[in-house]
C-alpha cells in the first residue's frame, strides 16, 4: 500500500481508506454490543469504546500494511 493515495488531485494518507473502514465495522460493533447490554459490564463504557476502537484500527492497519 502506498504512503499516499491520489484522491481528485489531493493527496491523502495511505491509512484512511482503513480508518474509514475501521470506523464503519466499529459503529456496527458498537450497535451489536449495545443492543446485547454488554456495557453494563464495563467499568467504564467510554472508555471501553476509545480502547476497542483503538484495537480494531490497528490491528487492521499493522495486519494490512506489512
Amino acid at each position: 500500500m502506498p504512503g499516499e493515495i491520489d484522491l481528485f488531485s489531493l493527496l491523502v494518507p495511505g491509512l484512511l481508506p482503513i480508518l474509514v473502514g475501521c470506523a464503519l465495522l466499529f459503529f456496527v460493533l458498537d450497535l451489536v454490543l449495545a443492543r446485547l447490554g454488554f456495557y453494563r459490564y464495563a467499568w467504564h463504557p467510554g472508555l471501553f469504546r476509545i480502547a476497542l476502537f483503538a484495537a480494531l484500527f490497528s490491528g487492521i492497519a499493522l495486519l494490512l500494511r506489512q
